[in-house]
């Protein structure tokens, strides 16, 4: 069965290529990004994987502590990490699982028969400090991920659960947002005092809040 939002992210334990992880103990109380690459040595993993160290800074600010997985061992792994960088010029900076026995990509249905028996799909899975998915996306094989999409998602993610607001299409940092509907007309000054702008009745926009 896939998983799905609000459901617990499957603990595991694994080795990987910054040592041994229990998945829940590693991520603490901190978000988590959990992302599957099809395999070691394969031209669109390796610019990912770049891009995402690179971002190290952006994630860390975000308290989002980022792992990958794929279905190769632990010494492919640092066979293939120095060409990363040789590509990309980024050190990988986080740690990648070495899930040769496929017990991670089955947990995390990452392995989809009609695009390959072997080898994973590229996975996302976003996971809230309450060990909860919160965000789930599939990409094929053939296509990179956008990892500014990815922290933009994570970034209204965040907001949203601490705010009783929703972010409208194409949202980014700084632009208005929209408050749900569980918020009474009654309660809006108290809880937005920035203002609230009625575009409809059913729809009430208000600055973001924590900036």
């Amino acid at each position: 069965m896939s998983l799905r939002l609000g459901d617990i992210a499957p603990d595991f334990e694994a080795d990987t290529t910054q040592g041994h992880i229990h998945f829940h103990e590693w991520l603490g109380t901190s978000w988590g990004m959990l992302f599957s690459h099809p395999a070691d040595f394969t031209p669109v993993c390796t610019t990912e994987l770049g891009r995402t160290a690179l971002l190290k800074d952006e994630f860390g600010k975000r308290n989002v502590k980022v792992i990958a997985v794929s279905v190769d061992d632990l010494e492919s792994h640092n066979r293939w990490t120095p060409d990363i960088k040789d590509v990309t010029g980024s050190e990988v900076n986080f740690p990648i699982i070495a899930d040769a026995d496929r017990k991670v990509a089955t947990l995390y249905d990452m392995i989809h028969p009609n695009a390959s028996e072997k080898t994973t799909v590229r996975s996302v899975f976003v996971i809230g400090p309450d060990k909860k998915i919160k965000l789930t996306l599939t990409y094929p094989a053939s296509t990179g991920r956008n990892f500014n999409e990815l922290i933009r998602v994570i970034d209204s993610l965040q907001l949203t659960a601490d705010y009783q607001v929703a972010t409208p299409a194409d949202w980014q940092q700084g632009d208005d947002v929209i408050v749900t509907p569980a918020v009474t007309n009654d309660q809006l000054e108290a809880k937005f005092p920035k203002g609230v702008t009625f575009v409809k009745p059913y729809l009430r926009t208000t600055p973001q809040p924590n900036k």
